[in-house]
């Protein structure tokens, strides 16, 4: 069992630098910060990371896996942040496309409290198929207006409906009164139609004022909520997973600030870190819709959510960012049941929402059978 953190950089290499010299660059900068001799020599061995693997890559850049003694973590979330990619991430073309812990901090963060098998046994109409989830939205409707779109989805047989990530606590659907009222028109739904769907308020919020929305939720009766983590920090994450009781379902606005083709934070390494930190559910853009992801990364996330790791429960992956209605069929049958695919655009311009939901549900149910 790995006993070190493991990481893997992609990087250029400095003009005239050797691989060796490159992947010692990093390995000083993300633990000491000094040069070699600046030190004590105890120093070298307790905190300094370890290359283990080195491998060139074509166009002067290299590959190396480095490890890391979990004692510089400890149970942070922000020093776990600052090993995985602190300095190194101001250094031109550098990338994280690899990321282990051992087994020990796997359990302290915990990761997923509910994961796939808790969100499925909370959606009890959607056996033997992929989930499916809608948001209620456009930003700068009423709470009622909200509430009203709530209800239709949940009559049409959606499995989660949340708030759109950028519905938060305006002025037009303030947020106590937005979640009384969307979670009423849900509960009322599922009554009259013997529907399970569930309402995720979004509790993204200053730090200050998380613990209070989270009550809210509670109070209206709501099973889950949703979260930009990379909005409001990944500790909240962790806390949420924690504290709250709630399955955490994730959104990723503010992380395409962290993946590029040449740097930052590879998919399956992001995927990955959110698992670990708690989340039931990992929102990410999927390929063929609005960003520009190939379908080989999104397989990648999928892995990276309900693979082996360690005692954690997979998470659910909820691809989403243009997901269309036509389509369903076909991504059911390249990802499989154990995912929740979110799908807002095509409904809404359908005009009926309840209709188009139960549309979608028949097609996505016809194709999982």
């Amino acid at each position: 069992m790995r006993e070190r953190i493991r990481i893997t950089y992609e990087f250029a290499l400095a003009e005239g630098e050797s691989p060796e010299a490159g992947a010692r660059r990093i390995a000083l900068e993300q633990t000491v910060e000094l040069p070699d001799g600046c030190y004590p020599d105890r120093i070298e061995e307790a905190v300094v990371a370890r290359v283990e693997e080195l491998e060139a890559l074509a166009e002067n850049r290299c590959r190396a896996a480095l490890s890391f003694a979990p004692a510089l973590v400890g149970n942070e979330v922000p020093q776990l942040l600052n090993v995985l990619f602190g300095m190194v991430s101001l250094l031109p073309a550098t990338r994280v496309v690899e990321f282990e812990l051992p087994d020990g901090l796997l359990r302290r963060y915990g990761g997923p409290r509910f994961g796939i098998e808790g969100i499925r046994a909370a959606c009890t109409n959607a056996a033997g198929r992929p989930l499916l989830c809608t948001s209620a939205k456009p930003v700068g409707l009423s709470a009622a207006e909200l509430a009203a779109i709530c209800g239709a989805l949940a009559r049409g047989g959606i499995d989660v409906v949340k708030d759109d990530h950028g519905v938060a606590d305006q002025a037009t659907a303030p947020f106590a009164e937005r979640v009384g009222r969307c979670s009423e028109a849900v509960q009322r739904a599922n009554e009259a139609s013997g529907g399970s769907t569930l309402y995720f308020p979004n509790v993204t919020s200053p730090v200050t004022e998380l613990f209070d929305r989270v009550a809210t939720a509670k109070a209206a009766g709501c099973r889950g909520v949703l979260v930009s983590p990379f909005a409001t920090g990944l500790d909240t994450l962790r806390w949420l997973a924690e504290n709250s009781g709630l399955i955490v379902l994730v959104h990723p606005t503010f992380s395409g600030a962290l993946y590029h083709a040449d740097h930052g934070v590879s998919l399956p390494v992001l995927g990955r870190l959110l698992r670990v930190l708690g989340s039931d559910g990992v929102t990410y853009v999927n390929a063929g819709g609005r960003f520009p992801v190939t379908e080989q990364e999104c397989h990648a996330v999928n892995d990276s959510l309900r693979g082996p790791l360690g005692s954690l429960r997979p998470a659910l992956p909820v691809p989403g960012g243009g997901m269309d209605v036509d389509r369903a069929a076909y991504w059911t049958e390249r990802y499989g049941v154990d995912t929740m695919f979110l799908i807002g655009s095509s409904l809404y311009a359908q005009g009926d929402l309840e209709v188009a939901s139960r549309r979608l549900v028949d097609a996505v149910t016809g194709a999982a059978g």
